[in-house]
C-alpha cells in the first residue's frame, strides 16, 4: 500500500527528556497549521547517541532536537555543522538530508539572546562583567552569543574547573575562568549572571549560589524553564532582581527547527505561552 501523505516524524533526544515540554511546543503548531507530523520524545542513554542518530535515517525521521547531556557528543557525530555548531562544539538541531546524511545546527544562543531581549528590551551585552554559571554545552551556546551580541567580560565558573579552562581557551582572551570555590564574589558588579547548569531542575538540587554580591539591578537568568521559576530565580526576585526563565529560549529556539522539518516558520503567540506555562508546575 502506497502512502500517500507526507508525514513527517521528528523529536527529542536526551537523558532525561521527561521534563520536556518540546513535545507540547511542536505538537501545538503541527495541529495550528494542519501538518501532518509528530513530535517525540526519545530517552536516550549515555554511549547509545550514534546509534539513536544513525537510527532517525532508518525510521524515516525529519530530524531531531538534542538536549542535556548529549548536545557536545551529537556535534561530533552529525555529518556536517552550521557554523554556530561548529563554533560551540555542541548543537540542538538535527535535520535528516533527502541522501541520509545527517546535518548539525546550534539554534540555542539564538534562542537565548531572543529570550532575554523580550524579557528585558533594554538589556545591552556590553553593559558590565556577566556570569555564566556551567561549561557544557549549554554554556558554550549563551558564551558564544553573548560575546557575538558585543559582551567585553565574561567570568566562567563550573565545579570542574578544566572544562570550563577549556571553554575559555576556545572563546579567547574575554572569557575567564574563576575557581567553584569563588563563585559567590564572582557576582560582584556582574550585570547579568546565568545559570546554564541542570541544577535547579525538576528532579535535580537546587543552584549553591548565595546572592549576596550580585548588584540588585542585575538581570538574573536561568535556561531552565522546568520548572519556570527555579530557586535561583525565586531568589533573585525576593531581593529586588530582574528575571527572566528559559521558556522564552524553548520557544525561540524551536522555530527554526520546526521550518526545518515542516517548511513553516512558526509564531510564539500569547496562547502558545499559555499553553505550554499550563504543563509546568
Amino acid at each position: 500500500m502506497t502512502e500517500t501523505r507526507e508525514f513527517k516524524a521528528a523529536g527529542l533526544i536526551g537523558w532525561p527528556v521527561f521534563q520536556s515540554r518540546s513535545p507540547k511546543l511542536h505538537s501545538y503548531w503541527l495541529e495550528k497549521y494542519g501538518i501532518p507530523g509528530a513530535y517525540l520524545p526519545m530517552p536516550v542513554k549515555p554511549g547509545n547517541v550514534e546509534a539513536a542518530l544513525r537510527g532517525l535515517v532508518a525510521l524515516g525521521f525529519a530530524g531531531c532536537n538534542v538536549t542535556l547531556p548529549h548536545k557536545e557528543d551529537a556535534a561530533r557525530l552529525v555529518d556536517r555543522l552550521d557554523p554556530a555548531g561548529t563554533r560551540m562544539g555542541a548543537i540542538n538541531l538535527v535535520v535528516v538530508e533527502a541522501d541520509g546524511s545527517l546535518s548539525g545546527y546550534n539554534k540555542d544562543g539564538y534562542g537565548f539572546i531572543e529570550n532575554l531581549k523580550d524579557g528585558q528590551s533594554a538589556w545591552r551585552a556590553d553593559a558590565g562583567p556577566i556570569t555564566v554559571i556551567g561549561a557544557g554545552g549549554g554554556a558554550r551556546s549563551v558564551v558564544a552569543s553573548l560575546l557575538d551580541e558585543g559582551a567585553q567580560d565574561i567570568r566562567l565558573v563550573n565545579r570542574t574547573r578544566s572544562r570550563a579552562d577549556e571553554l575559555a581557551v576556545k572563546f579567547g582572551d574575554k572569557v575567564r575562568v574563576q575557581d567553584w570555590a569563588d563563585r559567590n564574589a564572582a557576582l560582584a558588579g556582574a550585570s547579568l549572571l546565568v545559570n546554564t547548569t541542570n541544577q535547579g531542575m525538576v528532579g535535580q538540587p537546587p543552584l549553591d549560589l548565595d546572592l549576596e554580591a550580585l548588584p540588585s539591578q542585575s538581570l538574573v537568568c536561568d535556561i531552565i524553564y522546568n520548572p519556570l521559576q527555579t530557586k535561583l530565580l525565586a531568589d533573585a526576585t525576593a531581593r529586588g532582581n530582574p528575571t527572566v526563565n528559559g521558556l522564552g529560549m524553548l520557544l525561540h529556539q524551536a522555530r527554526p527547527a520546526f521550518q526545518a522539518w515542516w517548511g513553516v516558520l512558526p509564531e510564539i503567540t500569547p496562547d502558545l505561552r499559555a499553553a505550554i506555562e499550563a504543563t509546568i508546575v
